[in-house]
């Protein structure tokens, strides 16, 4: 029986001795994920003046794009309120002399 109790007590020892490494092992690797964490973070960091004026770039082109439709667009449709405003203006150049040549006429 004390044969036993001393096979039983060497294997809590080494149980415990495996519990013990096991809880080293995963709080070495904890601290390595929070490093590797921060390594990331400082990368990410690092690069955000890079992203931002990238960004900046981007958005900056997209607007001139945007810039360059609208004048487009206005540019067409003031050429044709211009054509519009020629034509009525002979319109009521036509009608102004019909007007003073014969006042009667409408």
């Amino acid at each position: 029986m004390e044969e036993d109790l001393k096979l039983l007590l060497d294997a809590e020892a080494r149980a415990e001795a495996l519990v013990d490494g096991a809880t080293r092992e995963c709080e070495r690797l904890i601290e390595q994920a929070h490093a590797e964490v921060r390594a990331a973070e400082q990368r990410t960091e690092a690069h955000i003046p890079e992203m931002r004026s990238s960004f900046l770039g981007k958005a900056e082109e997209r607007a001139k794009l945007a810039v360059a439709e609208m004048e487009r667009r206005y540019q067409k449709r003031g050429e044709l309120l211009h054509s519009l405003a020629q034509e009525h203006r002979e319109e009521a150049v036509g009608a102004a002399l019909a007007l003073f040549v014969d006042p009667d006429w409408e």
